[in-house]
């Protein structure tokens, strides 16, 4: 779910103009759909696949005067129901627009398959760097501006948490009770499709999805749940600030620490022997500890996390589910033009992340 906006040295892109590519762009009717619809666009257009992304395609759109803008689109095949709803995300930016969450600005949404085989919208572009691995954060942050984009990563958490969701017109994005048993059933679900799509049997996480259904912790009050909520799908300025809140495809209402245990899931240290994600940035001087994260948002949300094992479990889990997603996308070959290599990592993965489920539930 990973996308680049505003680092050049973040990102690797193919760029194409006035012509079809399989790549998930039809230049010619996105061009003439973007000057009929959004308010100032003026073609030709220059299109950009932003490298990273493992599920949506996200794309950035220069004009012929360098305005620049975000296209989001799903995959080019093999969408599983109920994922990759462009409408939804675009509701949801466009809903959080007026609250304390920095968000890009929702410009567009085009519901119309004839434009360009699949719904997509267009959003501001935002300038500022994803720390998406330590290269970049290096480049970008000073060790003091890494300390304070953990505070601010924090702060906007428990920000997007203390929405009123019904104020704000996301009452009725998803229902407010049952959250983690729906996540399971859910992300379930989607495993047991991609693994019908490939043939290939992973039982360890069948082990897992039955131990942590038999342990669901009672659910507080409900708030918007980001989904897919880590240091990477923010973008943030250069003193460390979080100027946008990216990536809402998983988004819905429920138990707010599901987002901090996904967190804690993308949050390594440098003592670490195993990783959810490699090269992450936060095993760096100045980025906070995961303890200090969780005592931080503790503090800032009221919240109690005495139980978070159990959802720090549940974000190793969700996150083979969708990284099976992705093996299946890549091995049925629905990724898009690109280089495609590599792609046996994220089936070898989602076992490591499977056992590192277990480790963390035996505490339970």
């Amino acid at each position: 779910m990973v996308q680049v906006f505003g680092h050049k040295s973040a990102r690797e892109g193919s760029r194409m103009q006035g012509k079809e590519n399989a790549s998930g762009i039809d230049p010619a009717n996105v061009s003439k759909w973007l000057e009929s619809n959004i308010e100032g666009a003026v073609g030709p257009f220059e299109f950009e696949l932003i490298a990273g992304g493992r599920s949506n395609l996200t794309f950035q759109v220069t004009s012929n005067s360098g305005r620049k803008l975000v296209l989001r689109r799903p995959p080019t095949s093999l969408v599983l129901k109920t994922a990759h709803d462009m409408g939804r995300e675009y509701k949801i930016i466009s809903a959080l627009s007026g609250s304390k969450v920095p968000v890009p600005k929702a410009l567009g949404f085009c519901e119309d398959t004839e434009v360009n085989g699949a719904p997509f919208y267009v959003m501001d572009f935002v300038e500022g760097t994803i720390a998406r691995d330590p290269n970049v954060a290096l480049e970008a942050l000073t060790e003091v501006a890494r300390r304070h984009a953990s505070e601010s990563l924090v702060e906007v958490l428990a920000e997007i948490h203390s929405v009123d969701v019904d104020a704000c017109g996301l009452g009725d994005l998803g229902r407010k009770d049952g959250y983690i048993e729906r996540q399971l059933e859910r992300w379930y679900g989607q495993f047991t499709k991609s693994r019908e799509a490939t043939g290939r049997e992973v039982p360890e996480m069948d082990e897992v999805y039955r131990f942590l259904s038999a342990r669901v912790p009672e659910q507080g009050p409900a708030t918007i749940v980001h989904g897919d909520y880590r240091l990477d799908n923010t973008m943030l300025d250069s003193d460390g600030n979080v100027v946008a809140v990216l990536d809402w495809e998983l988004c819905t209402l429920g138990d707010p620490l599901a987002d901090l245990g996904l967190l804690m899931v993308y949050w390594p240290e440098a003592t670490d022997k195993e990783v959810a994600m490699p090269l992450s940035a936060t095993s760096l001087p100045g980025f906070m500890s995961r303890k200090e994260i969780q005592e931080l948002y503790a503090a800032k949300s009221g919240r109690d996390i005495s139980y978070l094992d159990f959802y720090v479990a549940f974000g190793f889990w969700k996150l083979g589910c969708i990284l099976e997603g992705v093996y299946s996308r890549y091995a049925l070959g629905a990724m898009g033009t690109g280089d495609n290599s590599g792609f046996e990592f994220f089936g070898e993965h989602v076992r490591t992340l499977a056992r590192l489920a277990q480790e963390t539930s035996s505490t339970l």
